[in-house]
């Protein structure tokens, strides 16, 4: 399996600095937060989105994905009330999965737990307006050959999708092979379930994973069973990325990077 790191973990680094060091730690991709590059992804011309699909091969990795979708431009959400702020974000969300191509990029993960809660509505209309935003979008995901992995999230970040169960729900009523499932250990480790139980029920529509601990931490430094976790990930034949996604940046980047890439790499040699 590919191993890729995100980038807001290098913030306030050069992109083309943090490429250098991921490439040389041994990782295969970057998974890039669309606002550390841009307020908004309309700002990026076709020229200079071609320049950072070049830059990123030319370290010998890919994209691996988008995450943190929504975070900027603001006045984004999937479910609020007012219908022009959904049409806002539905053409984001597209403009988002042309971005996603043009740099080279198959997967948007879906987190954004701010943009996403469900406020001001009941709960099951919330549900039903999150699905049509996200059914606005498919066809605009299927021209670009670009998937979305939903990511369940602890109940402390939001009350939409806290678990792979109701994201498993999610994708089902949403009804497109363009609309998959993500997984996060941390998210996991907060539920009943293990990540194991959790990858063997759901693995078979996971489309990305994030690495990282119950402690907020790199894998391996808390308290998730990741030999286990890798095996479900082999037993259910995913063959996406593993990408690490810490939520505490100290001591810093280069230890945290370091760390992860070398414990992860024993569970997950190259082939």
């Amino acid at each position: 399996m590919k191993i890729s790191v995100c980038n807001e973990l290098f913030e306030g680094w050069g992109f083309g600095k943090a490429l250098e060091f991921v490439s040389r730690a041994g990782y295969d991709g970057i998974e890039i937060a669309p606002f550390t590059l841009c307020d908004s992804v309309f700002e990026v011309g076709r020229e200079r989105r071609g320049e950072i699909r070049e830059e990123i091969r030319s370290y010998g990795l890919e994209c691996s994905a988008l995450h943190w979708l929504l975070v900027k431009p603001p006045g984004l959400h999937v479910s609020h009330p007012d219908p022009a702020v959904r049409l806002r974000t539905v053409e984001y969300l597209k403009g988002l999965a042309a971005f996603a191509d043009d740099i080279g990029c198959r997967v948007l993960v879906f987190g954004s737990p701010k943009q996403r809660s469900i406020e001001g509505v009941r709960e099951s209309e919330g549900w039903k307006l999150a699905e049509d935003t996200f059914k606005r979008c498919v066809k605009t995901l299927e021209d670009r050959d670009v998937t979305v992995g939903i990511e369940p999230l602890r109940r402390s970040m939001t009350n939409f999708i806290n678990k792979a169960e109701d994201a498993a729900r999610f994708i089902e009523a949403v009804g497109s092979e363009r609309v998959k499932l993500a997984l996060d250990v941390y998210a996991m480790t907060g539920e009943e379930d293990s990540p194991t139980e959790t990858i063997r029920r759901y693995g078979k529509c996971l489309v990305h994973f994030h690495a990282n601990d119950d402690n907020e931490r790199g894998p391996g430094t808390g308290g998730a069973d990741y030999v286990q976790i890798a095996r479900a990930l082999e037993d259910v034949g995913y063959g996406g990325y593993i990408s690490v996604e810490v939520f505490k940046f100290d001591p810093s980047p280069e230890a945290i990077a370091g760390e992860s890439i070398r414990y992860l790499r024993k569970l997950f040699p190259r082939a």
